[in-house]
């Protein structure tokens, strides 16, 4: 099946593929294949000893792969990139794409439990074999740890209150799908407000439920050893918690805490900024809307 636009609409696509100042003769890894309008870019600027790999842990996204010899699909989180990478005979590359937001497509199945739009089953999953869900986080979670999720990934003022609402309904009966979810929160959805809530509130659900925090940092940290000096990374996230650790990381090599300074009080930085930030222009925002939060980052590994 060919990929069709309505899978992925590739947000910044121009300017996340610009920023790997792609070689022709390079290896380039594409860390979040989804509808892989990202790497037909990607594969349009290689040569024909050019190599693309792509990862991506959602069996959905098989189904895009790209028929060319210079490109393999890996169906894994890319949590797992430097393994993966090494069985395939590849220990450095020239570039790495990222693209953290959910698929259009992931959003749009309803079956899928993504989106605030559809009363479907809590799940979330962006990997169909995981086995924590949307349900589980719901159902099973202790009170604080739901109020942690909620406060911590959804930056809810108010997580305390709904984690307890939330465990007090569920001693009647299980909380089973979206809608069950939405009345059980109905006193902290304002109607002028409901929509940013409840979007807060799936964020953080779908975060914990695919551990989304710490495969960034895993990932972050292995793309400093697979770069080659040189070597570009291309990172696109979609709220400040994503934002804020590559920045750092970008920074100066951590997720926290300050690097260690020499007499002098200098300390060595692993990468040189291509690009503070870039943000999509109006028009982008006005033709996919999933734009809008996004914001991208280009470094270059020293």
């Amino acid at each position: 099946m060919m990929m069709t636009m309505d899978y992925h609409n590739p947000v910044l696509l121009k300017e996340t593929v610009d920023g790997l100042n792609i070689h022709p003769d390079g290896i380039y890894v594409d860390v979040t294949f989804g509808g892989g309008g990202h790497s037909r870019e990607m594969m349009s600027r290689l040569g024909v000893n050019g190599k693309l790999v792509a990862f991506d842990q959602d069996v959905d996204a098989l189904n895009n792969a790209i028929e060319d010899d210079r490109f393999v699909l890996i169906n894994e989180n890319f949590r797992f990139i430097k393994r993966f990478l090494r069985f395939h005979g590849i220990k450095q590359v020239d570039g790495i794409l990222a693209d953290l937001g959910v698929s259009s497509h992931q959003f749009d199945v309803a079956e899928r439990g993504f989106s605030t739009r559809f009363d479907s089953e809590l799940d979330m999953r962006m990997n169909q074999k995981g086995e924590l869900s949307a349900y589980h986080v719901i159902n099973k979670y202790e009170e604080q740890d739901i109020a942690r999720v909620l406060f911590q990934y959804g930056e809810l003022k108010n997580a305390r209150g709904m984690a307890n609402v939330i465990v007090l309904a569920r001693k009647d009966k299980d909380i089973k799908n979206s809608g069950q979810l939405k009345q059980v929160l109905t006193k902290f959805l304002p109607a002028h407000k409901s929509n940013k809530i409840l979007a807060q509130i799936y964020q953080a659900i779908r975060i914990e439920v695919n551990q989304e925090m710490d495969v960034l940092k895993e990932f972050l940290e292995q793309s400093l050893e697979i770069l080659k000096p040189g070597g570009r990374l291309s990172v696109i996230s979609y709220h400040s918690l994503e934002d804020r650790l590559v920045k750092r990381f970008f920074r100066n090599g951590l997720f926290e805490g300050e690097p260690e300074r020499d007499f002098f009080g200098n300390f060595e930085v692993p990468f040189k900024i291509i690009e503070k930030l870039i943000v999509p222009t109006a028009a982008e925002i006005s033709m996919n809307k999933r734009a809008r939060s996004a914001k991208l980052r280009v470094a270059e590994k020293i």
